[in-house]
């Protein structure tokens, strides 16, 4: 199982993020955040790999690096929530599902209200 956190906003279906580690934030890093729609975070991200890559020293260098991609692993979906908050959605119930749809398909199920708010003509 799975857990995401939902972000509702009206008149907009709700947006699930997955919680945990991100192996597409900490191989992709600023890519992996603009495809997300995360796109202030996403340069922030750029700005400190940049920073990250003036690093002169060697084993300095490679240090920051490594721990640039971990932290992105480990923050990449709380990046993601952010964005979604600057955005003007708030946060909703939390979802545990196998996949992202099923989630959807159980916040929906149990909160029908969002879909309605959403436009999606669910009753």
């Amino acid at each position: 199982m799975r857990v995401f956190s939902s972000h509702v906003k009206p008149g907009a279906v709700p947006v699930l993020v997955q919680d945990g580690f991100s192996w597409g934030a900490a191989l992709f890093g600023c890519l992996w955040l603009a495809w997300q729609g995360a796109w202030i975070p996403a340069g922030l991200v750029l700005l400190a790999d940049v920073a990250a890559q003036l690093v002169q020293n060697a084993w300095y260098g490679a240090a920051v690096g490594v721990t640039l991609l971990l932290l992105q692993g480990i923050y990449g979906h709380d990046l993601v929530r952010w964005s979604l908050r600057l955005r003007g959605y708030d946060d909703g119930p939390v979802v545990a599902a196998a996949s992202a749809d099923a989630a959807l398909l159980r916040l929906l199920a149990e909160c029908p209200d969002l879909g309605l708010r959403a436009g999606l003509g669910l009753a």
